[in-house]
């Protein structure tokens, strides 16, 4: 039997669901586990699932014209793994979601989620409240990106997430915070010269 209480600590941690509807969300979780460097989101093809990690990390990434792979958002455990654009308006991917290590996943299908969401006013809730979340972290990532530099950037990120900081390959974080890996493995290396 699979463990998908870290799951519902983390739906606890906003609304309260029965007995009986933890017992429904549970029956629409299909369990995945993806191997490391494996895509779970690719361009074109329309997400269908939003994907809460058991265990493991994964990177939402999009290819510029060029080919230039640009981070979109880092997640390990306890955090969700989504091309939330296409998911929420059910149209082709513009992103790829890669696995960073060997992972497992709970993935809700759309339809199954929309369908809950109309009969569980607390799911319903839930989804709502961690939306807004994450829209008012993405826009505050966009008034960072534009007010401060890199090296603050930088700062920032392994202040409030040191665990991924030290987890993640430095390719990726660059990446994520819009650096060349060059110029973070300087700061880097200026922080530890001022220690």
């Amino acid at each position: 039997m699979t463990d998908f209480s870290p799951l519902l600590k983390n739906i606890n941690r906003f609304v309260t669901l029965t007995n009986e509807e933890q017992a429904r969300l549970k029956s629409i979780l299909k369990v995945s586990k993806v191997k490391k460097k494996q895509m779970i989101i690719q361009p074109g093809a329309v997400c269908r699932y939003r994907s809460y990690i058991a265990k493991g990390a994964f990177r939402v990434f999009y290819l510029d014209d060029v080919g230039k792979e640009h981070t979109v958002s880092i997640g390990i455990e306890d955090w969700f793994v989504t091309d939330f654009y296409s998911y929420i308006n059910q149209v082709p991917a513009t992103n790829y979601a890669q696995a960073l290590e060997d992972s497992v996943i709970l993935q809700m299908k759309y339809e199954d989620i929309e369908l809950l969401c109309k009969e569980i006013h607390s799911l319903s809730e839930y989804f709502r409240l961690t939306t807004e979340k994450a829209f008012a972290y993405s826009r505050r990532r966009v008034i960072s990106n534009i007010s401060k530099t890199a090296e603050q950037r930088y700062y920032e990120y392994i202040e409030k997430y040191p665990s991924i900081a030290n987890r993640v390959p430095q390719y990726i974080l660059a990446s994520y915070l819009g650096v060349s890996p060059e110029f973070l493995s300087k700061i880097r290396s200026q922080k530890i010269s001022k220690s």
